[in-house]
């Protein structure tokens, strides 16, 4: 964002650099994730207040590792380097990093030895996510040894002089205790960060730059329901009024009343809305189609072939507009954030139709930041509270072939799920469920019945990446399988997925 103070997160291939960039972003600072191999000239182009090195999978001591260049660590920005990252600021500064006698995963104690910046307001006594395999044996001149572990006896370091810090664990995972705080004070202690990023400045930025970019031409956009589209359509429509246009597809996978809030949460915005109910045109393609993959191609295909249709109908429109965010950009850019994912247009559009521009004004935002901005703009919660849900919707929720009946059941067992869930005072962070291909003999009255299997999936987590099953209460699980069973003609049984992300996904296909 112009005029704002940035940090520029440079990333090594470490799995977290979503997150420290998140981290950044919730403590009031904004920041972008740049490619390890970024150009130092580059990287200073952003006139950043700081940078943050990621972990990283590869040894700092191989020939085919990525480094960043000496004059980036002497340019006087203040740097903090994380696991990975504080091994390449003391390799590249002449000290010496070596493969660890002890190796050490997960939270690990560890003790702070020296007073530092980066260390106010944390208790001596440190709990911290460890990650690693070499460790630093020899620091680069200059610098003090801040923080150690039993395995670990460089777990942090600084050179206060050259704005230079250290850490060998991970304060952006919640497994590490005042992680956030160690942040923090890299931020405002180090970096002198004013804190100017929130989300009502980002939408005014936004609007400010939609309107330059489209003047009084129209705007086209697939509305899917989703919070970023919804939340894409809120914004134009308030930068633009009555310059926009959604096309809805209903494709027949959505969950219960879903249809419904999409259409009401846009009655009242200044925008053309056209909804278009292609269910059975939807069901008719998948016939017989019981390949996860299969389903997924037949259901991308057909949507933009009824989007085209649409589309057509309105004759020419300048601007396609999109609901790309920002970890759609890093991941087709390799975190150079240049590139957009090609699952994100909306493929196969007619040349005849001219687009001559395309309107993102998402793509700077993670999916936090994203469903605050629909609070800010008055979306209801039924939109921006939404649970991650797959394009393709209860299509791939549904083992094996896709009938209307087996939707319908789906669909009201899911609603009496999440209802159920819904009313609990701390809430798993997705829930959903899942139609088995698999039956089952039950007993209902004095009938045997031949019913489906129905799998419950509830998880915890912080960030997607990695996911617990949620410990819904046992007096909660047997009402919820009560009501189903009670509720819902088709469905026999009820099990519930306990395993975990990883060695499992969160959705069952």
């Amino acid at each position: 964002m112009k005029d704002k103070q940035t940090i520029i997160v440079l990333d090594f291939g470490g799995q977290y650099k979503d997150l420290i960039a998140r981290r950044v972003r919730e403590l009031g600072v904004y920041s972008i994730i740049l490619s390890g191999d970024t150009t130092t000239k580059e990287i200073l182009s952003y006139n950043p207040i700081g940078i943050i090195t990621t972990g990283g999978p590869k040894s700092v001591y191989k020939t085919d590792s990525s480094l960043c260049d000496k004059e980036l660590l002497q340019s006087g920005i203040p740097i903090l380097g994380i696991c990975y990252g504080m091994q390449m600021m003391a390799y590249v500064l002449k000290g010496t990093v070596q493969s660890a006698p002890v190796s050490e995963y997960g939270q690990t104690s560890g003790t702070v030895i020296s007073e530092s910046p980066l260390f106010e307001k944390v208790s001596n006594d440190l709990k911290v996510l460890m990650s690693h395999t070499d460790r630093i044996t020899k620091i680069p001149e200059g610098f003090t040894v801040t923080a150690c572990t039993n395995d670990c006896p460089i777990a942090a370091m600084e050179n206060r002089d050259k704005k230079l810090y250290g850490v060998q664990f991970h304060p952006e995972v919640t497994h590490t205790l005042k992680g956030k705080t160690i942040i923090r004070n890299f931020l405002y202690n180090i970096c002198n960060a004013k804190g100017d990023y929130n989300m009502k400045n980002y939408i005014e930025t936004a609007i400010e730059e939609i309107r330059k970019q489209v003047g009084n031409e129209q705007v086209l956009l697939g509305l899917s329901g989703g919070v970023d589209s919804a939340v894409c359509a809120a914004l134009i429509s308030k930068a633009v009024p009555n310059q926009l246009v959604c096309i809805f597809v209903d494709h027949g996978f959505m969950r219960k009343n879903e249809a419904e809030e999409v259409k009401q949460a846009f009655a009242d915005k200044s925008l053309k809305l056209i909804a278009v109910d292609a269910s059975e045109r939807f069901l008719k393609k998948l016939e017989g189609v019981t390949d996860p993959e299969r389903k997924r191609k037949i259901i991308g295909a057909e949507f933009v072939e009824v989007f085209n249709d649409e589309a057509l109908k309105l004759g020419r429109i300048k601007f396609l507009a999109q609901g790309t965010i920002y970890p759609d950009v890093i991941e087709s850019g390799n975190g150079k954030a240049a590139t957009i994912k090609s699952h994100h247009n909306v493929g196969g559009l007619p040349e005849k139709m001219g687009f001559s521009g395309l309107v993102e004004p998402l793509r700077g935002l993670f999916k936090d930041e994203v469903r605050k901005v629909g609070r800010e703009l008055g979306l209801p919660a039924a939109i921006t509270e939404r649970q991650p849900f797959p394009g393709p919707g209860l299509a791939i929720r549904i083992i094996g072939e896709i009938t209307k009946e087996k939707l319908d059941m789906l669909r009201e067992a899911d609603y009496i799920y999440r209802a159920e869930l819904g009313k609990l005072k701390k809430k798993p962070s997705q829930y959903f469920a899942v139609l088995t291909n698999t039956r089952t003999v039950g007993v209902m009255g004095d009938e045997r019945t031949y019913g489906y299997v129905l799998a419950l999936r509830a998880v915890v987590t912080g960030d997607f990446m990695t996911a617990d099953y949620a410990h819904i209460p046992q007096s909660v699980l047997a009402r919820i399988s009560t009501r189903i069973t009670n509720e819902v003609h088709g469905i026999t049984r009820i099990v519930y997925d306990i395993t975990g992300k990883p060695p499992a996904t969160i959705e069952w296909e």
